[in-house]
Order: C-alpha cells, then sequence, then structure tokens
C-alpha cells in the first residue's frame, strides 16, 4: 500500500478523483439548488390553483354552505388547507342604498357620504375593514391584518406562518366586495422530492468519480507497467544479462505513451551499442594478448638461460605466471558471457598477502630494502576472489618498488576487526605530493611501464565491498602509506586502529 501511494498510478487517480470532483461540483450544485427552487415553484402554482378553483363559485354565491362544499371538494380544502375569508353579508344592501343617489329612499344620505346614523356606507369594503367582520370559512392561519391586506391591495401573495406559507388569493364577489382565499402551503411541500434529488444526483457524482478512477487506473497501469519493463530490463542490463530488450511493439507494448515507446528505443539502441563495444573490447584484448606472446617467449627463453639461483627461480616463475595471467585474458576475452562459470567469491587475505610479500621478497633483496609483514599469521577472509586480491597486493607492492629508490624499506601491516580487514602499506620514500590526484584513474605518472591504473584498480576493488582506499604518510617509516579498508560484513563499521599503529599520521580519505 506504502508503494502504491508514491507511484505514479496513484497519481493519476488522484488527480483523476480531484477533477471528477470539481467538475461535478461545478454542474451538481446549481442543479440541486434548481431543483429545490422547482419543488418551491411547484408548491406555490400548486396553491394558486387550488384557490383559482373557487373563484367561479364565489362569483355565483356567497352562501356559506355552498362554499364550504365548494373548499371541501378541493384536495387542499380536503386535507384542511384552505380557508375562504367572505365578505360581510350586508355589505351588499348598503351598496344597493348608495347606488339609488341623492333624496333617493326614505333614509337618503347626508353630505359627506355618512348616514344618518352616523356610520360609514357598507358599500366601502375595499379597505378590508367590513372585510375582516366577514363570514369565514375553514381552517384559518394568516393573520387578519395580512386577510385585509391581501383584500384592499386585490392582489395574492405569500405569508409566513407556523409550519409553512399561506397563500392569500383575493377573489372579486361583484363590484364592490372581495372574498379572500387562503391555502396554506406547509414545509414538507416545499422540499417534496428535493432530498430524493440530492441523492440522485449525489449518485450520478459518485459514479462519474469511480469511472474516472477506473479510467485513470487503466490508464497508470499501462504508463506504469511499460516504465516497469524499462527499469527491469536496465537492471537486467547492469546484472549482465546482455541480450536483454524491452518490448517496443506487440501486445506487451500496446497501450504504451509514446515517449515510453521512444525510451523504449532508445535503451534497446544503447543495449546493442554496448554489445557492440564489449565485443571490441574483447578482441582487443585478446589481440593485444597475442601481441605479447612473442616478447614473453623472447622473456621465457632468456629466463631460461640465467642458470640457478633464488633471482632466476624468481623470474621464472614470473615469467610462468604471467603467460598464466596472459592465457587466461585471451579465453576470458574469446569465451561468451553466458558461457563464463561460476566463480566462488572470497579468500583467505592473510594467505594471499604472505605469498605475494613472499614473491617481492626476492626483489626486495636484490635491491638492498628492508620489509616487515605483520598481523598476516592468522585466518583473515574476504569476500573478494583469490585473484582479485592477488592482483591488488601486487599494485601496492609495486608502487613501492616503482617509485621509490632501491634500499627503501617497506612494510605490510594486515590488521582484521570483526566487520573489516585493513591492509596497510607502508615505505621510507619521500611520500605522495598529491594523494587526491594519486587516485584518479589514468593520472599517475610513474615514468615508464607506469599507466596511473593501479590504485584505481585497488580502490574499485576496495569499494566493491563497501570498504575504501586512503592514502597518507607513515609515522613509523616517515614514506608514503597507502589504506586499504576491506569489508567482510554488511553490517561493519569503520575499525579504529590497533595500539601500535595509533601514533600514524591522519589519511586523506576521499
Amino acid at each position: 500500500m506504502m508503494r502504491l501511494r508514491h507511484s505514479l498510478r496513484w497519481a493519476l487517480i488522484k488527480a483523476a478523483v480531484a477533477g471528477t470532483t470539481m467538475v461535478a461540483l461545478a454542474f451538481l450544485i446549481p442543479l440541486g439548488l434548481m431543483v429545490q427552487q422547482t419543488a418551491r415553484d411547484r408548491a406555490f402554482t400548486a396553491a394558486e390553483r387550488q384557490a383559482a378553483a373557487l373563484g367561479p363559485a364565489l362569483a355565483i354565491t356567497t352562501d356559506q354552505d355552498a362554499i364550504a362544499r365548494a373548499v371541501a371538494s378541493t384536495d387542499a380544502g380536503a386535507q384542511g388547507r384552505m380557508a375562504v375569508h367572505l365578505p360581510p353579508a350586508e355589505a351588499a344592501g348598503a351598496g344597493a342604498a348608495a347606488l339609488s343617489g341623492p333624496g333617493g329612499g326614505a333614509g337618503g344620505t347626508a353630505p359627506g357620504g355618512a348616514t344618518p346614523g352616523g356610520t360609514a356606507p357598507a358599500g366601502k369594503v375595499s379597505d378590508g375593514t367590513a372585510a375582516a367582520a366577514g363570514a369565514t370559512i375553514g381552517e384559518v392561519r394568516a393573520l387578519a391584518a395580512d386577510v385585509a391586506s391581501a383584500g384592499g391591495q386585490g392582489r395574492s401573495f405569500t405569508v409566513e406562518v407556523p409550519g409553512g406559507y399561506a397563500l392569500l388569493q383575493p377573489v372579486a364577489v361583484d363590484t364592490v366586495r372581495t372574498a379572500v382565499v387562503e391555502v396554506f402551503v406547509a414545509d414538507g411541500d416545499l422540499t417534496r422530492g428535493v432530498a430524493t434529488a440530492w441523492q440522485v444526483l449525489s449518485g450520478v457524482a459518485l459514479g462519474l468519480v469511480a469511472v474516472s478512477v477506473l479510467v485513470a487506473d487503466r490508464m497508470g497501469a499501462r504508463i506504469v507497467g511499460s516504465a516497469r519493463r524499462l527499469a527491469a530490463a536496465a537492471r537486467s542490463l547492469g546484472a549482465g544479462d546482455l541480450a536483454v530488450r524491452v518490448p517496443v511493439d506487440g501486445k506487451q507494448a500496446a497501450g504504451s505513451p509514446e515517449e515510453l515507446r521512444e525510451a523504449a528505443h532508445a535503451f534497446n539502441a544503447m543495449a546493442d551499442r554496448v554489445v557492440q563495444l564489449l565485443a571490441a573490447e574483447r578482441e582487443l584484448a585478446a589481440d593485444l594478448s597475442h601481441r605479447l606472446r612473442t616478447p614473453l617467449t623472447v622473456l621465457r627463453l632468456n629466463a631460461a638461460s640465467l642458470g640457478e639461483g633464488d633471482a632466476a627461480d624468481a623470474t621464472r616463475h614470473a615469467v610462468a605466471q604471467l603467460e598464466r595471467e596472459v592465457d587466461q585474458i585471451i579465453r576470458s576475452a574469446r569465451r561468451a558471457p553466458e558461457d563464463a562459470p561460476a566463480v566462488t567469491v572470497g579468500c583467505d587475505a592473510a594467505e594471499v598477502i604472505r605469498e605475494r610479500v613472499g614473491f617481492w621478497s626476492a626483489l626486495a633483496e636484490d635491491e638492498g630494502r628492508r620489509w616487515q609483514l605483520a598481523g598476516a599469521d592468522r585466518e583473515t577472509p574476504v569476500p573478494v576472489q583469490r585473484g582479485d586480491l592477488a592482483a591488488t597486493v601486487d599494485a601496492l607492492l609495486g608502487n613501492v618498488f616503482r617509485h621509490t629508490a632501491v634500499g627503501t624499506a617497506f612494510s605490510v601491516d594486515v590488521l582484521a576487526t570483526g566487520s573489516s580487514v585493513i591492509v596497510l602499506v607502508g615505505d621510507a620514500g619521500p611520500g605522495f605530493t598529491d594523494p587526491e590526484a594519486a587516485l584518479k584513474r589514468g593520472e599517475g605518472h610513474g615514468g615508464e611501464g607506469s599507466t596511473g591504473l593501479g590504485l584505481d584498480i585497488v580502490r574499485k576493488l576496495a569499494e566493491a565491498t563497501g570498504g575504501d582506499l586512503a592514502l597518507g604518510r607513515s609515522s613509523v617509516l616517515g614514506g608514503a602509506e597507502i589504506r586499504l579498508r576491506l569489508r567482510s560484513r554488511p553490517d561493519g563499521t569503520v575499525p579504529a586502529r590497533s595500539g601500535r599503529r595509533r601514533g600514524r599520521g591522519s589519511l586523506f580519505t576521499r
């Protein structure tokens, strides 16, 4: 799960979720609000339709029983949500008297429209005062003032009442009287179907997100699959499989992005080039080895004519070893990589060092060099091939003989701990003028016969085990000191120096 959270596939899924969620919210929130407003308008429209259904009945009669039957015949009236506010019945007679004109009838009217008794003409009911005194049919929820306002203004409106809203719809009974129809709209009617609509819209949004995640996951799987095939091929090539290639056509490459296809083509071209370079290098090594056979043959014949003695035996031994190394190089160069034999990694460092120091001791005696070997008297296993360690020790001792004058003393110390093996090679020569430059590949200047690659070979061997190589000055002999540290265990640490070497100067580490 942790690996998925940091993968490209997971990043694509998160991007798809974020994008789809934003798009869904941008569309679904306005749609939800529109559905809510539509439900509200639908409820009020239904109330207005219920109120308008009583218009014909009120235009015909204002009899309470007839109006009550008309109210009960409607859906709102049957549910107890409709009320009718009738104008007062005496308003009709007063209105007729007012229409008889001046001096008409027995009573007449006084100037200013007042009756002899001092009451206002009953025909003036548009102000709503008389209407408030009329009969009411049904359950009333609106305030009398709101009902009077609706009758007086002659237009419908809604007022908030406990539990919802009341629609007040004025209906003209005759030319001077106005009844008010009240229809109650509950809060539940205003939101009817809104919750279901929100649930449907939310389900649609979740469905869109799920589809986008599925599409992003499939796309990510194709991209990640192509990238992983490329990475696996790179690891195989690094492990020595020169025949590995990344598929660029066919079913495996189907759906891969064009950029990864180009990377696969580039990788395959690189692998082909590596194979060509290695083949050319093997041919060059084999060719150089064949060229060395002629001088080696002459050298062997000359060594055979040296006669008896330690120096002659050492020379013949060196020539024989050189011939074996040249033959090994030729065989390795001609052998295909897949035919290489299995090699057991590991050897006894103390044994190899004793053997190589014993080999160089003959030359040291000829040149009058004092030498010392310490710490190589017990088994010291290291995870290095025997031939590689022998070549490393030869490189270290060869530097002493090549870069110091005849008669210069040298020493070889082996320090073993539970996690590392340290080989110290010191001499009484002038030391290193530039330790950093001496460690750089091919930059050594040791005169004729020196390629400047000896210390680079030693450094690579040390780093292959997790160790290191350091150059400094010997506090015992006063000259150069080379410290080679080989890790014998993966969890090892840099060991402290032994008491005998505690007085040495510090080393320059890279």
